[in-house]
């Protein structure tokens, strides 16, 4: 089968997150409004913000730092895990109840937030130990590289990958929005992703962001 095209027909959107990233929950959310306006389907994957950040961490502030390395990793390895055991299919309402819990809930990426999102989507309470595991790190990293050579190195979370002019994939960073757009406002976004898609040679917009993520 094609990448771009699902098993039923819809248009595919491909999307990388981490757990953590409070703008790629924005862009994921919105990708759900689509979802409901738009024939899309959208294909979850992960990446992370450590991997990606692991060999410039001497240039990072401290805080950022310490959280790359002591909670960036526990929340993408247990979907990962989640994955490898109990399929793709998983990937999209963990995502949603681990940001939710994270996110909206205000919990922040704990060992109790994950344990309960799990239980929230009725998956085994032992997949949160993969927290503190190696199991499936490589194929962490092939997830996140996947999205990466789609897009190139100078981005970070989310990556949104979508069907070009002659069907090729087309990835971009973002969008970044918030909050995240609903109804028509949320197929307005999306239609114009796929146009700026379409043109050859097109790869930013960018202005600076003047509002924190507002959580609805």
């Amino acid at each position: 089968m094609s990448e771009n095209a699902t098993v039923n027909g819809k248009t595919p959107a491909d999307f990388w997150f981490d757990p953590l990233c409070p703008w790629a929950w924005m862009t994921s959310r919105w990708m759900l409004e689509v979802e409901k306006v738009r024939d899309v389907e959208v294909r979850w994957h992960v990446m992370s913000l450590a991997v990606l950040n692991e060999n410039r961490l001497d240039e990072l502030p401290d805080e950022y730092r310490d959280m790359l390395e002591n909670k960036a990793w526990g929340p993408v390895r247990v979907v990962v895990a989640a994955q490898q055991k109990h399929g793709d299919d998983i990937v999209g309402p963990l995502y949603t109840a681990l940001g939710t819990r994270f996110h909206n809930q205000g919990e922040g990426p704990t060992r109790e937030a994950i344990a309960a999102a799990l239980e929230d989507v009725g998956l085994p309470a032992e997949l949160a130990e993969y927290a503190d595991s190696d199991t499936y790190d490589a194929e962490l990293r092939a997830s996140h590289q996947e999205g990466i050579d789609k897009v190139g190195q100078d981005v970070g979370t989310p990556v949104i990958a979508v069907p070009g002019s002659d069907g090729e994939q087309i990835a971009f960073f973002g969008p970044v929005v918030t909050p995240a757009p609903k109804g028509e406002d949320a197929a307005k976004l999306w239609d114009g992703t796929l146009l700026v898609a379409s043109i050859p040679g097109f790869y930013e917009i960018k202005r600076t962001r003047t509002q924190g993520p507002i959580f609805d």
